[in-house]
This record gives C-alpha cells, structure tokens and sequence, in this order.
C-alpha cells in the first residue's frame, strides 16, 4: 500500500480454514504446542492417556503440520503430501514422517471440516458487514507509528489470523504471522492497542 518508490506494507487478514482445522486438531488429540496458544471455544479438549513418547512423536508430527499450515512457503514439506480422507482438500500431510498424525487424525474429519467451514464462514459474514474497517484498522496503527518514530514505515509483510480462541490476545505464530481473538478483533480500540507493538516491531 503507498505510492511509487513509498515503502510497500501488505497485510493479509483472514480466519483460514486450514488453521482453524489444525488447531481444532490440536484440541481433539490433546496437543499442546504451541504451548502459549490458548484453546479455541466450545471444542472440549481430549484428556491424554498416552505415553511420553507416544505423545511427544504426535507433538513433533503435528508441529511440522502446524508450521507448513501456518507459513507454507516458509516451511516447504520434504517429501511429497498426500491429501487426508475426510478433510476435503484442507489436510495434507507428508507422505512419510506423519504416520502416527494420519492415524490419529482419521476418526475427526468430518466434525473438523465442519468447523473450520462454519468458523470461517461467520469471519467472513462479520468481515463483509464493516467493510475498509481492516484497512483502515491497520492503516491507522502504521500512521500513528510513523507520527512516532518520524519516519516513513519500512516495507513489511504480516498475515493475521482472526481466532475464536478462549483469552483475549494477540500472538505470533510464524515469522510474519500473528494470531488474534476474534473478540479482540471487534474491539476496535483494544485492537488499535494490540496491534501498535506488532506494528512497530516490523515497521
């Protein structure tokens, strides 16, 4: 965003199916990397009845997943993907190394494509309805910045994840990435104040 020869800040906001489906995932197989990252609402989380290393093989199978799910071109697979009956298009997985995630992940593919659907359907409904309110959200945080440290922002990426996660809050989850709670989102002046420090960490 800027004129020929300003610096370029592009910002990409979304509630993404396939991050909706791997955090429900994580829930359901009593995960716990991303260990700061709170729980999504209204999925009970699935107590842990397997052993240490049974479940720390999971953790690291699904870490891998998560971070080819959050920054794909980041986090490129080493071997081949194969899609995941019952998720649609929305899980791949490679085809070596994820074993123990593809077995415990098929009985949840139908509940889990549901919710990542209808999760993000409901951020695009609330998105449509206060239409330019994301640009100028962010627009005006980078402004307020430049009124600051007077001087033009540096060109930056970031990609927002808007979350319907159980504490208020903004987290980064990749290197250009960062999760935000839903509530937190529709608040404009809290997220003026949430989003300041991120913007300022790039910019």
């Amino acid at each position: 965003m800027g004129s020929a020869g300003a610096p370029e800040w592009l910002i990409r906001e979304d509630a993404g199916q396939p991050v909706l489906l791997a955090l429900y995932l994580r829930q359901v197989l009593g995960i716990r990397s991303p260990d700061e990252l709170p729980h999504l609402r209204g999925i009970p989380p699935r107590a842990n009845d397997r052993d240490e290393e049974a479940q720390a093989l999971l953790e690291r199978q699904w870490r891998e997943y998560w971070a080819m799910t959050v920054e794909p071109q980041a986090h490129p697979a080493e071997v081949p993907l194969d899609l995941i009956d019952g998720f649609g298009t929305l899980l791949a997985l490679p085809s070596r190394g994820s074993e123990q995630l593809r077995s415990a992940v098929a009985p949840f593919g139908p509940e889990a494509l549901a919710f990542a659907q209808s999760t993000n359907a409901r951020y695009r409904r609330d998105a449509t309805h206060g239409t330019g309110t994301a640009y100028r959200a962010y627009a005006s945080a980078i402004a307020e910045y430049e009124r600051q440290v007077g001087r033009r922002a540096h060109s930056f990426e970031l990609n927002v994840q808007v979350l319907p996660l159980t504490q208020r809050g903004v987290w980064w989850i990749g290197s250009l990435t960062i999760a935000v709670t839903d509530g937190l989102r529709g608040d404009v002046a809290a997220f003026d104040a949430a989003i300041h420090p991120i913007i300022a960490e790039l910019a």
